[in-house]
């Protein structure tokens, strides 16, 4: 069938219009806090609200609309060397209830993101500012922003139980200390050091030693911690429970 027997009778006004756009969970670890990534929104609706990093979907995919709105907010390009090149995406979930937005039917394909050690955000052409919240701070967001931060954060902590995510926070070379922040910092528990170290060295393939050591003493001044770099398990066969729901799962 060609392209003009195919839109004959066919009139847009027939159907309702609705827009499509992208928000972004994005969340770092900043003094051993996680933090998410908020604007003040500068323009109607939601004026002077927070709100999570976000917009309508261009002549592009959807992810590449997710990076572009993540690197408007912190400054960086998807194509830069650096911070953005390891930001792991994927989708999280589309919001598509009726009354979500004041302008219109808009439905938001919501995107997480994680990354260590991004920067300083700047506010980018639809924000008055960015700035990385504790997400225990992040309330009262516009929108339908605190559902879609909430269901981000079960994902997120629910991920690092399953899969080897964790190590997306750290530097491609890190101690097992330092991965038991991510784990603290992304469950909000305090994990016992040692019970620890033994879950992690037990998983086939999720990290592999470098054969150095770090160039400072370890926790509570020990010796210099071994250094290891992530494997290639894509799961964790046995899982890493959140100490909250071990019991729960036996």
């Amino acid at each position: 069938m060609d392209e003009a027997n195919f839109l004959a009778g066919y009139d847009p006004r027939d159907y309702p219009a609705v827009a499509v756009t992208v928000d972004v969970v994005a969340l770092t670890i900043r003094d051993n806090r996680l933090c998410v990534l908020l604007v003040e929104r500068g323009a109607p609706p939601f004026a002077g609200h927070r709100a999570l990093p976000g917009g309508f979907v261009k002549e592009e995919s959807l992810e590449t609309a997710a990076l572009r709105e993540l690197a408007e907010e912190t400054g960086l390009t998807p194509g830069d060397e650096g911070p953005l090149e390891r930001v792991h995406l994927e989708q999280l979930k589309t919001y598509g209830d009726p009354g979500r937005d004041p302008r219109m039917r808009i439905v938001s394909v919501a995107y997480l993101a994680f990354a260590p050690h991004l920067p300083e955000p700047v506010a980018g052409s639809d924000a008055a500012r960015a700035y990385w919240v504790a997400v225990d701070e992040a309330k009262d967001l516009a929108f339908d922003h605190d559902l879609i931060l909430a269901e981000g954060l079960e994902r997120a902590r629910a991920k690092l139980e399953y899969t080897p995510l964790a190590t997306a926070f750290v530097g491609a070379e890190f101690t097992v200390g330092e991965l038991r922040q991510v784990y603290a910092a992304v469950w909000n528990e305090d994990l016992h050091a040692g019970n620890f170290h033994r879950k992690v060295l037990s998983v086939p393939g999720f990290v592999e030693s470098t054969g150095a050591t770090a160039a400072r003493g370890g926790e509570r001044g020990g010796p210099r911690a071994k250094l290891y770099r992530a494997g290639d398990a894509v799961s964790l066969h046995p899982a890493l429970l959140r100490p909250t729901r071990e019991d729960t799962v036996r």
